[in-house]
């Protein structure tokens, strides 16, 4: 009877340890998935040289995932080359870890923790990195920039489409920089990047972006020897063996004697040093806030180091409040630069000296009382009734008859007095007409000054030329002067000023004060008689501005509405942007 009827351990044990070894096999299975997610993760994150804290709960089956959030920059391409010029040799794999293709300059700046069931949910936490730093990163990498794709981003912001791009490849084929999902960005520009090792097309040797190479002045023509000058030459060689004779001599002198006899020679170091400066290219990096640095480079040493070259004063050169020295500086070197084969798209011009520029604010006949211009080439401006010729050498002809007339007269009715009487008259005579002749005199200089006066203000009203026609103009003058070589034109001219404008800062001030004046007359009205004044005080300073201005002109009109005006504004408007 007992063993026919199961007791409660039987039941117990036959349908109770089924129903808790079933009710076990859920969290056996989550223990395992979870474990086989964390162990790909940590794979994950090793092969791609990531430390990262991974904590999981296995009943739950949640994976929490910490990985570290950076800042990047690019390396020094000039210190760190072996960095800046190859690709990483551990790229990630991660969804989110496209920047680690490049070496990078990193920063901590804070953690993200990630809550993840599978391994494919897992991303790598995006960098923060300065928007302009990639670009210039990626143009010196050889990268091209995408024109509708700028285009877009600027007129759509953070509603640009994914995956439209930014940057090409070099050969144009490839999307090298791309717009990313918004997922995690917090409101930043989200990016993503593709490189390959071979569309790396330019290395060390080459200008980087954002940088302009000034060509130094030309040498001054060699002057025809003479025998003065062979007799100079034959002094200055007994000199220098003399010299170099009491330089043997000091050795036995006492080393206070020595020392002494000694100095002359390092007290000429630093004017040599700005001889030789001023002989070699100047090589100026142009940033969105102005110039940065300039370096007096070797020209027989390539742009492979800055441990060679020489640091530049540039203080007067910086971009700010109050002083124009700095904008009109790199208002020129930008346009310089982009008007050859080096991109400076990183600087904008101000505004108010693109419309300055593209005015046309010089009369055209102040250039001819200037010497610039001939008259016959200018538009009929001045009146003829002022201009002297015929009328007046009429009426100076027929002044010189009626007192000539008047002194016959005077002689012949003279001859007829008594002696004593003739000796009064004759006196009275003299002493009228040279009243006459001063009053003659002082009638010819006050219609002249007036005649003057008239052409002048006729000058100042006259048409106004373009910038442009004038910069011309005014080249030729110079080049008849014999400040600017003949061969040269517009943009070799701009070239050396902006190498002289680093190194002479004088001549800055002087060259900056002339664009000022030229500003103001043209935003207040027009030129007057004080602006004509200083103008004729020092034209060669004048000559030279419309030079600058010129080349402002002829950059702005070229690049209205292009590439360059959208990166431009992308790059404002954009300051730090999310890669990944």
């Amino acid at each position: 009877m007992s063993s026919s009827n199961p007791s409660a351990t039987d039941i117990i044990t036959y349908i109770g340890v089924p129903l808790a070894v079933l009710g076990v096999l859920p969290i056996l299975y989550n223990t395992a998935v979870t474990l086989a997610a964390v162990s790909r993760i940590k794979r994950m994150l090793r092969h791609s040289r990531l430390t990262a804290l991974t904590r999981s709960d296995v009943v739950n089956r949640v994976i929490e995932v910490e990985l570290p959030r950076y800042a990047v920059r690019p390396w020094d391409r000039f210190a760190d080359r072996a960095q800046y010029w190859t690709l990483s040799r551990h790229p990630s794999s991660i969804p989110g870890g496209s920047w680690t293709t490049f070496n990078w300059q990193t920063n901590v700046i804070g953690f993200k923790t990630q809550r993840v069931e599978y391994a494919d949910q897992l991303r790598q936490p995006q960098v923060e990195v300065a928007f302009d730093e990639l670009v210039c990163y990626l143009l010196d990498l050889g990268a091209v920039p995408d024109p509708q794709g700028w285009r877009l981003l600027r007129s759509a912001g953070l509603w640009t489409p994914v995956g439209c791009a930014l940057m090409l490849s070099p050969d144009g084929k490839e999307k090298a920089l791309t717009i990313a999902p918004l997922d995690g960005s917090d409101g930043y520009l989200s990016l993503a990047v593709t490189w390959a090792g071979p569309w790396t097309t330019r290395d060390y040797t080459h200008l980087p972006p954002y940088w302009v190479r000034l060509p130094p002045p030309p040498p001054p023509p060699p002057a025809p020897s003479t025998a003065e000058d062979e007799g100079s030459t034959k002094a200055e060689v007994s000199k220098d063996s003399s010299s170099a004779a009491e330089a043997e001599g000091s050795a036995d002198l006492p080393r206070e004697e020595a020392s002494s006899s000694l100095k002359k020679p390092s007290l000429d170091s630093a004017r040599q040093r700005g001889i030789t400066s001023s002989s070699n290219p100047i090589t100026c990096q142009i940033s969105a806030d102005g110039i940065v640095t300039a370096l007096s480079q070797d020209p027989d040493r390539q742009f492979a180091s800055t441990v060679h070259l020489d640091s530049l004063y540039i203080e007067h050169l910086r971009v700010r409040p109050g002083q124009s020295a700095g904008a009109w500086f790199a208002s020129a070197a930008t346009a310089y630069g982009t008007s050859s084969q080096t991109i400076l798209w990183n600087y904008k011009i101000p505004d108010d000296i693109l419309r300055f520029a593209r005015r046309e604010t010089v009369p055209c006949g102040v250039l001819v009382l200037l010497g610039v211009v001939d008259e016959a080439a200018t538009p009929e401006w001045a009146t003829r009734q002022h201009g002297g010729g015929d009328d007046d050498h009429a009426r100076q002809l027929d002044l010189f008859a009626r007192r000539h007339r008047e002194q016959r007269a005077a002689m012949e009715a003279e001859a007829r007095m008594p002696p004593a009487q003739r000796a009064a008259a004759v006196q009275q005579r003299v002493m009228r007409e040279n009243q006459e002749r001063l009053q003659d005199m002082k009638d010819k200089l006050r219609a002249e000054a007036q005649r003057k006066e008239t052409r002048m203000m006729e000058a100042l009203q006259s048409p106004k030329w373009d910038t442009k026609l004038v910069a011309e103009h005014n080249l030729a003058w110079l080049k008849t002067t014999g400040a600017v070589s003949g061969e040269c034109g517009v943009k070799e001219v701009v070239g050396t000023l902006l190498h002289r404008m680093v190194l002479d800062g004088e001549f800055t001030s002087r060259l900056c004060r002339m664009l000022d004046l030229w500003k103001a007359w043209a935003e207040n009205g027009g030129m007057r008689k004080s602006d004509l004044a200083a103008l004729q005080e020092d034209q060669t300073t004048f000559a030279y501005a419309t030079l600058l201005v010129a080349i402002i002109e002829g950059t702005s009109s070229a690049l209205e509405g292009t590439l360059s005006m959208d990166l431009q504004e992308c790059l404002r408007m954009w300051r730090i942007v999310r890669l990944g």
